[in-house]
């Protein structure tokens, strides 16, 4: 029997699922509802959903040990809500005037959901039904510009790479089942012993995760599928799934896989030093924005990678802080970009020479995001990428951290490539002034101070830290 104590550990799936079961009632049941009205409904949900990790926390293994909750899993989704809210607040103009509204939050809704399943997963099945729950809407989503052959395209390679990857990690999944004799975590903890099998099995399952996270070389889908789609959407898979994927790996890395430490952290290393140099590389050659905030988050996955061959506990820490600096960061840029895009449907770096003439804040904005993703201190960004160096060094890879810093400086040339366009190129036709939604302008405030103060206050990542250490 369920009581209330296991009750509240569903308190994010339970609000999310009325969100959508609402949503269902008023499509059915009424066509009357303004769309701003609804956007600020689902928002006000969204907040209390992210709101949630300021109660106290509450610790369940249910369904025969299926679902596990504690206090670190329900700071993760409350950080997925937030990102969430964020992106539907930054899109506030371009929701209200959609045809779909109801069906673009029912697709992003279920997806969050899917994404809970995941993080709180203890067995491999049920991670793999929150992974499909999760990636599905998604592919109907990057077709939300139904008029647009691009957003079908990007469509289509989602759909069509998701399926691949997720075929491959069911295999992985498949082998580990027949080694363990169980899908529970704790279960093949104890029991996946090392030979060649079981290392062939997480390769096949590692493979699968960086499907997801866009992982050097199976980042081939990432830029097509951002460019095409809609910037809310391009926004959601960039932050919020990317958050999420990254999330869970950490915990099966750890909890299921510590016996093959020798093996994920030559995979770790060979990896993430192809995915920071290709990520860098090609974000250089972009003349699409999105494009190229496609390439540079595949380099920050890079880094985020080298974070994970340190010490479980300091690496877990500096993941979700820097996960916590990224989403801020990023939804600040693609915030602009969404803005841009909506009012005058430009797209490329070279329709923004000169658009600090007409629109001081929001240039300031972009380039104060690009500052932290490039890790110019004192922003964020390089308080996060820093703890993420830190953590690799607990186990002495200093060539690792010396190539990831080197790549850094690289990264500065193509951000600061935007940021020159914006301030010190000039331009006879320059966008004109953009009126902002007063939802959008306290979105991008809001990400600002991320950016600018996450870093600067130290108990944030000391209060990170204690989660991590509970475990």
């Amino acid at each position: 029997m369920i009581g209330l104590e296991s009750i509240l550990a569903f308190k994010h799936e339970l609000i999310i699922s009325f969100s959508i079961f609402m949503l269902l009632f008023i499509f059915v049941g009424s066509n009357g509802v303004k769309p701003s009205t609804l956007v600020h409904l689902v928002n006000t949900l969204l907040l209390g959903s992210s709101l949630f990790f300021l109660f106290e926390p509450t610790d369940a293994l249910l369904f025969n040990d299926m679902f596990q909750s504690n206090a670190l899993i329900q700071l993760q989704k409350s950080i997925l809500s937030f990102g969430l809210l964020l992106i539907s607040a930054l899109s506030f103009d371009w929701l209200k005037q959609h045809r779909n509204l109801l069906e673009f939050y029912l697709l992003l809704l279920s997806s969050l959901l899917g994404m809970f399943f995941m993080l709180s997963s203890a067995n491999l099945l049920f991670f793999y039904l929150g992974l499909e729950l999760a990636t599905i809407p998604l592919a109907a989503a990057a077709n939300f510009q139904l008029d647009k052959r691009k957003s079908a395209e990007a469509a289509i390679k989602l759909i069509l790479s998701s399926a691949f990857s997720s075929a491959i990690l069911l295999l992985g999944v498949s082998f580990i089942y027949g080694l363990c004799g169980s899908l529970h975590y704790a279960a093949i903890a104890q029991n996946l012993e090392v030979n060649i099998l079981s290392q062939f099995a997480f390769v096949l399952l590692f493979s699968g995760f960086a499907f997801k996270m866009s992982v050097v070389p199976f980042h081939l889908w990432t830029a097509d599928v951002y460019e095409g789609s809609p910037v809310a959407v391009t926004a959601f898979l960039s932050v919020v799934s990317k958050s999420a994927i990254a999330f869970v790996f950490i915990q099966v890395l750890y909890k299921v896989f510590h016996n093959l430490e020798a093996t994920y952290v030559l995979s770790l290393a060979v990896v993430s030093v192809l995915t920071v140099l290709i990520g860098n590389l090609f974000a250089m050659r972009q003349e699409n924005i999105k494009r190229f905030l496609a390439f540079s988050s595949i380099a920050q996955v890079g880094y985020i990678l080298f974070a994970l061959i340190g010490s479980a506990t300091l690496s877990q820490t500096a993941v979700i802080y820097f996960m916590l600096v990224y989403l801020v960061s990023n939804l600040a840029a693609f915030g602009v970009v969404g803005v841009i895009s909506d009012y005058t449907g430009k797209e490329n770096i070279s329709d923004y020479k000169g658009f600090y003439q007409e629109n001081k804040f929001l240039s300031w904005t972009l380039a104060i995001a690009l500052f932290s993703l490039a890790g110019v201190p004192p922003t964020a960004g390089f308080f996060g990428k820093f703890f993420l160096l830190l953590a690799a060094a607990s186990k002495g890879y200093y060539l690792l951290i010396s190539f990831a810093a080197l790549n850094m400086v690289v990264s500065f040339y193509y951000y600061l490539r935007v940021v020159k366009n914006i301030f010190m190129e000039k331009n006879e036709t320059p966008i004109l002034a953009i009126s902002l939604a007063p939802i959008t302008k306290i979105a991008l405030i809001i990400c600002l101070a991320g950016i600018l103060f996450i870093g600067l206050y130290g108990p944030i990542y000391e209060y990170i830290a204690s989660y991590t250490n509970l475990l």
